[in-house]
């Protein structure tokens, strides 16, 4: 049926992630960017769409004016959805107004800047009838999948401990007062919420396991820290968990670990056997059993699971990372709009991060942050 047209909302000239999510979404040729809203200044927004190649029509000057000039479009014109990366506090709003003039959203993680605002979104979203994907980008990886079918599939056992890591240096000094832009808005309460690395990594991390696993975390004791001077939002966490299956766990993510790139890994333990990944080797998923030699799966290797092999795009041996588990949300998303297109029911058919997992990460730094403030009281979310 031709393309599925995109918005973008941020993602403008010096944007980082805004790059990612055009390269992503553009990866398995059923998406194109037809008209964006690039900046909240107007004339860098006009600047970065014309460096994009959009036409002027298509060019706004803040998505207040995209919205409601796409929504006059004739169909086969206007954009299907709307992706938004900009930063947290400007998730919600532009969610909020797409969603109501019928369009489809994808949105970069945290989900909002507050609890208030998820649950108000996740309302927003059931009301609409609009399919909300959340780039939580790790679940896309091939051997990720492949250890949530293992699981799921019973390959494991009882599920009883899980140690899970995000380990970045990339705030060990004061970056965020050289100018550097990425970090001086993630710095800041007004723009990134009551978390610091917590909703950047700590999200990540708490949505790998609980989408790993398959079970949810019931309750955590945080203890969070904010080292860089002048900093009021936690740079460092370590957290205790105790899952709703009588599971066990602990994780740790820090912005100021000094010389780690993105260290992201988790270790799951079973009754039976444990799994082992890590996204700077995303290529192995290492399984260790009770009386079996250690085994490592790759994708398209031997011994891989349906569930993951639907997600290798190239042959065994290639490595696919960062941008492809982007582009494997974009990929389900995009199925999932081809079928209401078609005619087909809202149900949910295809494999990517929604809304409810947008509400449950919010939930978790509002934990995480109520914890830590009573000295790593135990907190139920």
């Amino acid at each position: 049926m031709g393309l599925l047209k995109m918005g973008m909302i941020g993602g403008g000239a010096g944007s980082f992630i805004g790059d990612v999510h055009r390269k992503a979404a553009s990866i398995d040729g059923m998406i194109t960017l037809v008209c964006g809203a690039f900046s909240s200044t107007e004339e860098k927004s006009l600047a970065s769409a014309e460096a994009l190649g959009i036409p002027k029509n298509r060019a706004y000057g803040s998505f207040e004016e995209m919205i409601k000039k796409e929504a006059l479009l004739p169909e086969e014109e206007r954009m299907d959805f709307v992706a938004i990366v900009t930063p947290n506090h400007m998730h919600f709003p532009p969610a909020k107004m797409a969603l109501e003039h019928g369009f489809h959203v994808i949105c970069d993680k945290p989900m909002t800047l507050t609890l208030d605002e998820a649950q108000e979104l996740e309302n927003i979203v059931e009301s609409s009838q609009k399919v909300f994907a959340l780039t939580h980008n790790y679940t896309g990886y091939p051997m990720v999948k492949q250890a949530k079918a293992m699981i799921s599939k019973g390959d494991l056992g009882i599920i009883r401990k899980v140690n899970v890591q995000y380990l970045q240096g990339w705030l060990s000094t004061a970056v965020e007062k050289t100018g550097q832009k990425q970090a001086s808005w993630r710095v800041d309460p007004k723009k990134s919420g009551i978390g610091g690395a917590l909703g950047d990594i700590g999200t990540h991390a708490e949505n790998l396991v609980e989408y790993i696993t398959g079970t949810q975390i019931e309750e955590l004791a945080a203890d969070l820290s904010a080292f860089g001077e002048g900093r009021t939002l936690d740079d460092d966490g370590n957290i205790l968990l105790r899952f709703k299956n009588g599971a066990k766990g602990t994780m740790t993510f820090s912005q100021i670990a000094t010389g780690e790139e993105n260290n992201l890994g988790v270790k799951i333990y079973g009754t039976k056997g444990s799994l082992e990944w890590y996204q700077e080797n995303p290529n192995e998923l290492i399984a260790r059993w009770l009386e079996q030699p250690k085994q490592i799966f790759t994708p398209g290797g031997n011994g891989g699971y349906p569930e993951a092999s639907d997600y290798v795009r190239i042959p065994a041996g290639h490595p696919e990372g960062y941008l492809e588990g982007f582009a494997t949300i974009y990929r389900s998303f995009a199925k999932e709009l081809i079928n209401i297109k078609n005619g087909q029911s809202m149900a949910k058919k295809f494999d990517f991060p929604t809304v409810k997992d947008g509400t449950r990460g919010m939930k978790f730094i509002y934990a995480a942050v109520k914890s830590s403030s009573d000295n790593a009281k135990w907190v139920k979310i």
